[in-house]
């Protein structure tokens, strides 16, 4: 069956603006494209968004306005919009109150203070999926203040996730060459994959930019200015065969991430010494510069509290099982074992 696609988004705003909106003229409310589905960022595509794909909308209201809001919608939504049915409920035209709305998602609410336990828990996707999308409309302001305040970690979380990826990769990248030297070249490419993947995340969060699912990994990387240079030496270190091509073309990927960081104005001192310079980078392994750089991000954590956390990281660093990572209360329960928190 042919149609004609339009993306998620303008589809969603032009539904809010010509249909759900003006049938909430005078209600308080925010309205956007958040959550899940390819469409809140933009990567979703005519094979991803079929005829039956319904349009998608978030209406949230005040305490106690919710069903007075769904009964006005369900009286007054057509049963399709651009070509797409128009479903009253999850997946389609979705109504709640903020609070409640945001904590089933996150598992706490942002406009409250953040714990660590909140940080520490909250999986990187559902992060970019309450920051991405767009807000269409916004009465109190609730929605917004939310997603600033998700923005990015606080400092010395953000040094204390980025220094356990670092440390992914250090182990990763010893079990990769240790296959290698076994002649094990299916699971060294099994595991370059893997250091791919590390590193792809690794990049994204050193741009404060949540990692998406691994669906969509590829697609997030790519969007990073300058990523270019980093995907093709990644992509030639996949389709390597040969141990030493491999490693080499992992190192370039490896070093270009890292200089991500020094670059970046929140690095803490010390981040440029770490990778190595000119002279010393040829004499450490990439194992070893990334070791460095996670001691020098974790020397850099001033929280007493966090700097005593076992070295495991976020809900993303610790599973990834998706039968946690899309439940907000098995997250936090695993994230509480795993760190004593």
């Amino acid at each position: 069956m042919m149609f004609d696609f339009v993306p998620g988004l303008p589809l969603s705003r032009g539904f809010y603006e010509q249909v759900a909106g003006p049938e909430l003229a005078g209600v308080p409310h925010a309205a956007a494209l958040l959550g899940e589905g390819s469409e809140v960022l933009s990567f979703d595509t005519p094979a991803s968004a079929g005829p039956r794909h319904g349009v998608r909308l978030v209406v949230l209201t005040g305490p106690g306005r919710s069903e007075a809001v769904r009964a006005t919608l369900r009286r007054a939504l057509p049963p399709s919009y651009g070509g797409r049915p128009v479903i009253l409920g999850a997946g389609g035209v979705e109504v709640a109150e903020t609070g409640a709305w945001l904590v089933a998602r996150l598992g706490f609410d942002p406009l409250r203070p953040i714990g660590l336990l909140d940080w520490l828990a909250v999986p990187w996707q559902r992060l970019a999926g309450t920051c991405g999308g767009e807000v269409f409309h916004d009465d109190a302001g609730l929605l917004g203040r939310a997603r600033q305040a998700l923005r990015r970690y606080p400092p010395d979380v953000e040094r204390y996730v980025l220094a356990a990826q670092w440390r992914r990769l250090a182990a990763g990248y010893g079990h990769a060459a240790r296959c290698s030297e076994v002649g094990d070249e299916l699971g060294a490419a099994a595991l370059t994959a893997g250091l791919a993947r590390d590193l792809m995340r690794l990049a994204l969060l050193t741009r404060r930019r949540w990692p998406p699912y691994d669906r969509w990994l590829g697609s997030a990387f790519a969007r990073l200015p300058g990523a270019a240079e980093t995907a093709d030496a990644l992509a030639a270190a996949l389709a390597a065969g040969d141990r030493s091509l491999r490693q080499d073309h992992l190192r370039r990927a490896w070093r270009q991430v890292a200089a991500l960081r020094e670059r970046s104005p929140a690095a803490p001192p010390g981040t440029a010494t770490a990778t190595g310079t000119a002279t010393t980078a040829g004499r450490r392994s990439p194992a070893e510069e990334a070791e460095g750089l996670a001691e020098t991000f974790t020397a850099a954590i001033t929280d007493l509290r966090v700097r005593a956390l076992p070295p495991g990281g976020s809900i993303d660093q610790l599973t990834a099982s998706a039968e946690v990572l899309t439940d907000p209360a098995r997250c936090r329960a695993l994230t509480r074992a795993a760190l004593g928190l």
